[in-house]
């Protein structure tokens, strides 16, 4: 099982430094991919999809096409548009095809949407920002350097529980270790490509305690669901939002921070 997932981590890194160095259309069209897969597990888990696609679901993918569409044009003008276009077409369906929906399931469709497609974004936003080029790779230490670090920790001092319920494993000095160890990365990347020391450290400490949140959002969507992982795309990882879950919530984080402490 390691040797699997250590394979896997390899070739995701891979495939994450393609992307991101290209930017543009392939980080554009590789984004949109990863959510429509992303998207599509949370609706198997949260029963949008069953035995077969729905018009519910494929709006859903619609409304994240859409969106992308609406980052590449202009964020800043057509994001919000995009978001309120995607609930409306929701709407619509649920609607027009009454009582086929349950009002649950048309929920989950637009919750789908905003916390795979629309928070993935910021990735291809925060590449875009100035010195994205650079910034952008602060999510990806944020989010699996925290997770990293703090399964270090956790393992060697790790003794009081964060979340005993939702995660046994996880310990308060295990995520006191990820904040950490966060930070100083964000040092270490900071010397390396010439940025603010202290203000990366900052934001890839406020990045890591976001991060955990989201570890254990799609961890708690999971337990109520009864399912132990989200897929089984990725050998040894799970779905595509068991490796992302953190990543998810990092990356709006990372996007506002860069702009808001670095003054961008």
């Amino acid at each position: 099982m390691f040797k699997t997932r250590l394979i896997s981590g390899i070739l995701l890194v891979a495939a994450a430094l393609l992307t991101i160095i290209s930017g543009g259309y392939v980080l554009l069209f590789t984004l949109m991919c990863i959510s429509v897969i992303g998207m599509n597990e949370l609706y198997r888990a949260m029963k949008v999809r069953e035995d077969h696609m729905t018009v519910l679901e494929i709006t859903g993918y619609v409304g994240a096409a859409l969106y992308y569409a609406a980052v590449w044009m202009d964020f800043e003008r057509f994001g919000n548009m995009a978001i309120i276009g995607a609930l409306v077409l929701i709407m619509f369906v649920y609607v027009f095809s009454y009582p086929k929906y349950q009002a649950n399931q048309v929920m989950a469709a637009f919750f789908g949407f905003v916390y795979v497609a629309v928070m993935l974004s910021f990735i291809l936003l925060t590449r875009n920002l100035p010195d994205g080029v650079f910034l952008v790779w602060l999510i990806f230490l944020c989010s699996w350097g925290c997770d990293t670090c703090a399964y270090c920790v956790g393992m060697l001092i790790g003794k009081h529980k964060m979340a005993p319920v939702l995660s046994p494993k996880k310990s308060i000095e295990g995520a006191v270790g990820g904040v950490a160890g966060a930070a100083l990365l964000g040092v270490i990347y900071a010397a390396a490509t010439h940025g603010k020391m202290a203000e990366y450290a900052l934001i890839c400490a406020v990045g890591a305690l976001i991060s955990m949140v989201g570890d254990l959002a799609a961890s708690a969507i999971k337990r109520n669901q009864g399912i132990k992982d989200y897929g089984k795309l990725i050998p040894g990882h799970g779905g595509i939002l068991d490796r992302f879950d953190s990543v998810i919530f990092t990356a709006p984080v990372i996007y506002y921070l860069a702009k808001t402490v670095l003054g961008i």
